[in-house]
């Protein structure tokens, strides 16, 4: 890695002769107030990402006219367009620098906030316009692989595991947040009348009066926020790599077995958490037509007395939340035992926890309310147990490429893996779409159990040729 800056970057924004390893020169504190500076912008960028995942469940109940595809389709899109960015964004911190990559991306997920903040005010809005929204909310997924190999400059190695995992891990609190907020910011009319209320129709609850603008608009001034922190305080570290130096990457073979390493782990982690609460809702809540039929006027009943259909943001944001806490718990971790052995146990514990989710796929509403109830409540554990091991596996990779890669290219490993596990809330949507739930559950078993074998062949075993 080059550390002397390039003539044409002067002034205060670019750092000189930057060595995070030489511990009597290393600015310990501008390192750390870099990681908390742009892990706040990261967070405000999940939820960006992650907000059609937060609405969609609910616009059929806004009295938009849309099919269960559909609904699939709008929080696939995000993971579409967030994995394609990423391979951009991937590219930008030796180009751009932290200052104005962290700057400018902030200011750019304000467009697909606003836009959603008109759109659900209108239940004739298109499904075309809709799909444009969950595109551009994909800028907000595109920003992890500028911001993790950007944040990466500053630390020594041994730091990196720790590092990494909390900026990932904080920032993955994102998707939690975005799915906890929702409910409770679209019941009142925040201060500044920003628009109509409207009206909100749930299987098994009167009518009531929400405003679902609320739950886009609520990020606007934290961005607003974060550009001013990046833009006063971040300084940009004078790596310099072209575009197509950065591509000397993918001449190693470790770039492809941590791209697939990853998407087993954050891939698993971003694609659940983009369909988890349409899961909810179609295997045991109001998508299900054996415990929920349509009536005459456009309400419903419940088919099966007793039964407490549940809301899918009632319970959605606790996978990812679940999931961001591990990866932040095992960092210091992967730090002190190795990245490698924590990826291990994160892909049996996956396997586990997929083998379990699959005995819990047919709901049978025939065997009574409370059958229903408890069949709902492993199903839920299971997806829980699916999350926590995927934080576990997000951070221990993100300790396994520092140590297997030199350092420019660590970044762009990070960068390149994370763009590509990235597109999984759209190949999660697809293949929900058009496939079954249980064969979805399948292809992710064979997919684990591939990572696994990768993760002791390669990585894990005794004299592996990359102990990490």
């Amino acid at each position: 890695m080059s550390v002397t800056a390039p003539p044409t970057r002067t002034g205060k924004e670019w750092l000189e002769d930057w060595d995070p390893e030489d511990s009597a020169t290393w600015d310990s504190r501008l390192a750390w107030r870099t990681l908390w500076v742009s892990t706040f912008a990261l967070l405000l960028a999940f939820s960006t990402w992650f907000l059609a995942s937060a609405i969609a469940p609910q616009l059929t109940s806004l009295g938009f006219d849309l099919t269960k595809q559909q609904l699939y389709w709008l929080t696939a899109m995000p993971g579409l367009a967030g994995g394609t960015l990423r391979l951009v964004w991937m590219f930008l911190p030796p180009i751009l620098g932290t200052r104005k990559l962290v700057t400018l991306t902030s200011l750019l997920l304000i467009i697909p906030l606003v836009g959603w903040g008109l759109a659900v005010q209108n239940p004739g809005t298109s499904f075309t316009t809709l799909l444009i929204l969950s595109l551009l909310a994909g800028i907000g997924g595109g920003a992890f692989s500028g911001f993790m190999p950007s944040t990466s400059y500053f630390f020594p190695r041994s730091k990196q595991g720790t590092a990494l995992g909390l900026q990932a891990g904080i920032g993955n609190f994102g998707v939690s947040v975005v799915q906890f907020v929702t409910p409770w910011i679209v019941g009142f009319a925040m201060v500044g009348a920003l628009g109509a209320s409207q009206t909100l129709r749930e299987a098994g609850k009167d009518a009531r009066e929400v405003w679902y603008q609320n739950a886009a608009y609520i990020y606007v001034p934290f961005l607003v926020v974060a550009v001013i922190l990046a833009w006063t305080l971040l300084k940009s570290v004078p790596v310099t790599a072209s575009v197509r130096q950065q591509l000397d990457i993918f001449g190693n073979a470790d770039t492809w077995w941590m791209t697939i390493l990853y998407i087993m782990t954050f891939g698993t982690f971003a694609g659940l958490s983009a369909q988890f609460g349409l899961l909810i809702k179609n295997l045991y809540g109001a998508g299900n037509t054996d415990i929920v039929a349509a009536v005459a006027g456009g309400g419903s009943e419940l088919l099966v007395p007793g039964y407490s259909v549940p809301q899918p943001l009632a319970y959605a944001f606790l996978g990812p939340l679940v999931g961001a806490l591990a990866r932040v718990a095992f960092s210091p971790l992967t730090d002190r035992f190795g990245g490698a052995r924590w990826t291990l146990v994160s892909g049996v514990g996956i396997l586990g926890s997929l083998l379990w989710t699959l005995t819990t796929l047919a709901p049978d509403p025939a065997a009574g309310a409370a059958a229903l109830q408890s069949q709902f409540q492993s199903f839920l554990w299971a997806m829980i147990a699916i999350f926590f091991f995927t934080g576990i596996g997000n951070a221990s990779t993100f300790k396994q490429m520092p140590m297997i890669f030199e350092r420019r290219q660590a970044g762009g490993v990070i960068g390149w893996t994370a763009a590509i596990a990235a597109y999984s809330p759209f190949a999660f949507g697809l293949l929900l779409a058009t496939t079954t739930v249980p064969i979805f559950f399948w292809i992710g078993v064979v997919f684990t159990l591939v990572g696994i074998a990768i993760t002791w062949v390669r990585y894990a075993r005794p004299g592996a040729p990359r102990p990490s």
